[in-house]
């Protein structure tokens, strides 16, 4: 089939290259446009742009989606099938009206759980033990179409959001492909959505990233791995940001210790010694931070930040 590709970040590589590889042709890569980014704020293709550059397909990146020049543009391609994998933006009726197929979705939950904009983010940030990947019919309402095929993973306790984009990217490729065999085959069937199960999964924002020591170890540990690669869990210590980048939970300050009898404060680092900094949490809870990124420095172990600078017990990490 005539495919039209909307993506843009990295997530998406992995399913237009191997539509690339199949047997369906990509008659056009759409993309959000190129933005500046690093020291020098220059302008930056974006992943699913260089890859479409690479083998010669043209790229499409309108500036306004319900723009009717843009509409005109993707209805003169004569495409059987939109495949949708992160584009980033809210497709309109219109839109979805032009491939003779309709638009599927390569949509990074067991949906109806997590529909919106950072699926893997949130069920790593809200402890869940598994994610996946669900290809799905893009409708008018907000990742609510009928589904055809779900593939399933565990999230490994010291998973980050960024280590399972990496592992469902490919997982969601495989599944786009057979769902498109399907379709050009006629033998592709749609399970609609249990929407009284539907959960969101929001963007994520920056204030995100500040660490409310009050919460429980596991809850922050959670946030740690979640907000990673953006916009990373933070924290303060005498007035300077320090990135938390990984961390294992205790329940008790350290191996064979018991529960102190007044709990200190949440924040309160109990033990700043050797390889360990332990801090206190909520509900007598405490968390170990194996590595951590002064702001300006390195990403550091436990370890060497304690051989540098080092961190006193009974300082306070702050918001």
């Amino acid at each position: 089939m005539k495919v039209a590709f909307f993506g843009t970040p990295a997530f998406a590589v992995p399913t237009l290259e191997a539509l690339i590889r199949s047997s369906h042709e990509v008659a056009a890569v759409v993309s959000q446009p190129d933005r500046p980014k690093g020291r020098g704020q220059q302008l930056q293709p974006t992943p699913t742009k260089q890859i479409a550059v690479a083998h010669g397909i043209p790229v499409l990146q309108p500036a306004k989606i319900r723009d009717a020049a843009f509409l005109q543009q993707i209805h003169d391609l004569g495409v059987d099938l939109g495949v949708v994998v992160a584009f980033g933006r809210i497709l309109p009726d219109d839109l979805l009206a032009i491939p003779r197929h309709g638009m599927i979705n390569v949509h990074a939950s067991i949906l109806p759980r997590y529909r919106g904009a950072a699926p893997i983010q949130r069920a790593v940030i809200n402890g869940d033990l598994e994610t996946g990947v669900t290809i799905m019919r893009v409708e008018h309402d907000l990742d609510a179409g009928a589904m055809f095929a779900m593939s399933t993973m565990p999230i490994p306790p010291d998973a980050t959001s960024g280590e399972m984009e990496a592992e469902l990217a490919p997982i969601g490729a495989r599944l786009l492909i057979e769902v498109v065999d399907a379709i050009e085959a006629g033998r592709a069937t749609e399970t609609p959505q249990d929407h009284s199960r539907a959960t969101l999964a929001p963007k994520i924002t920056k204030d995100e990233g500040v660490i409310d020591w009050s919460a429980r170890a596991d809850t922050i540990h959670d946030r740690v791995r979640g907000l990673q690669p953006w916009p990373l869990a933070s924290t303060r210590l005498d007035g300077v940001r320090l990135v938390i980048r990984r961390t294992v939970p205790r329940t008790a300050p350290g191996p064979g210790d018991g529960a102190a009898q007044t709990a200190p404060a949440p924040g309160t680092v109990v033990r700043g010694a050797g390889s360990e900094i332990v801090v206190a949490c909520g509900n007598g809870t405490y968390l170990e931070v194996l590595e951590l990124q002064p702001e300006g420095k390195r990403t550091m172990t436990a370890r060497e930040f304690l051989a540098g600078r080092g961190v006193a017990e009974g300082a306070r990490f702050t918001q």
